[in-house]
């Protein structure tokens, strides 16, 4: 399970001397932890697979908001740390699909659908997100949306 092997992982890089690792690791499992306790589980549970890499989702968009905003407010240093973090979370996350390849599908469901003008574009991005879930990103399938109308 994914969890247990995050958790066990934070002893390596504790003897590894990996502080960015371990800052990353133990910021996953206090996610997990805190996924645990707002689904009224007990904390020493483990999720299952789903439910770790929704929290992992979760926490590498925190990252990437985080460098968005570290960028404008010209703290490289911060962004630095950051990008690090998000590098390790990212290797814990299924690949995610190419823009092409999601283009592709917008278009074929948009055909499925008969959707034909913009004002039924939340209801493409609604069927789109559903199956492309943990598949593709969020934000990149909302800009193909834009991009067909």
């Amino acid at each position: 399970m994914l969890h247990e092997q995050i958790k066990n992982s934070i002893k390596e890089a504790m003897l590894a001397k990996n502080i960015v690792l371990l800052e990353t690791l133990r910021s996953m499992v206090a996610g997990f932890t805190n996924e645990l306790v707002t689904k009224n589980r007990k904390p020493n549970e483990m999720l299952d697979n789903e439910g770790a890499l929704a929290v992992i989702t979760r926490l590498s968009k925190q990252r990437k908001d985080s460098i968005e905003q570290f960028k404008k407010g010209n703290r490289e240093d911060l962004v630095k740390e950051e990008e690090a973090q998000l590098v390790i979370l990212e290797t814990y996350l299924p690949k995610l699909m190419e823009k092409s390849e999601v283009e592709k599908k917008a278009k074929n469901k948009k055909e499925e659908l008969g959707i034909t003008d913009g004002t039924k574009k939340g209801m493409l991005m609604q069927a789109l997100m559903k199956e492309l879930k943990g598949k593709a990103d969020g934000t990149m399938v909302k800009e193909v949306v834009d991009s067909l109308f």
